[in-house]
This record gives C-alpha cells, structure tokens and sequence, in this order.
C-alpha cells in the first residue's frame, strides 16, 4: 500500500520530523546496545528493532500510538505499518533517512558484547 499525502493515514506522519538521533534513543539512556534501527514517522524518534535486546521502537510505537516506523538501516527504505502488520510504502522523510554508515551494526562498538549473536538468539526464544 503507498500512503498519498493528504490522505487520512498521513497524519501519523510528519516528513520534518528530524531524526531522534544516530543510535536508539533508549539504549542511550540505558547505556544498552542494539541490533538494527528503526524510525518513528510521527516524531523521528530511533529504537531499536525487534530482534535487538530491547525492542525499543515497539514499545515507542505502543506507548504513543504511532503508526509507522520507516527502517533506519543505510541502503533501507521500507516502511511498516504497526496497526495493520504490513509493509507499506511512505514518502520521503527529513534527512538524515539512516545512522552513519561507518557506524557499526550492532551498535554501538563500545556497549556490544562479545557473545551479542548468543543473547540475541536467547531473546528471540523468550
């Protein structure tokens, strides 16, 4: 499905919104890591997905009501729709559309752990 602007889906979305920043807003405050990025097309706010650790951006979306997050992967472009569990496609969001390139995944290279593949297996089980 392609959102048209104008269109009454587009209100949960706001292409000025800046990014929240080049990492997961929530692992920053808590000092976490992360696996891959996502971005909240409301607010610009950055989680991180759901196979990371903490699953930050599902709970933003679940905690405010926004709909759409877009991927905030270098190279990524596609959009998911949280009320309808579908990938949609959305218009062109306020620079910058991902983290820095040289940033490493996961991130950030300093908080990943050795054994991040074990813990990210073991979260997925849960």
């Amino acid at each position: 499905m392609t959102l048209q602007k104008g269109s009454p889906m587009t209100q949960d979305i706001d292409i000025a919104a800046a990014p929240s920043g080049p990492g997961c807003a929530d692992c920053e405050v808590e000092s976490s890591w992360w696996f891959h990025l996502r971005r909240c097309t409301a607010c610009g706010h950055v989680g991180c997905c759901d196979s990371s650790l903490n699953r930050h951006a599902t709970a933003h979306a679940t905690a405010t009501g926004h709909r759409y997050i877009q991927s905030f992967e270098p190279g990524e472009d596609w959009w998911w729709d949280y009320r309808d569990e579908a990938m949609v496609d959305g218009p062109e969001l306020a620079a910058p559309t991902s983290h820095p390139a040289d940033q490493p995944v996961p991130g950030p290279a300093d908080r990943v752990p050795a054994d991040w593949q074990q813990q990210l297996e073991a979260a997925q089980e849960r």
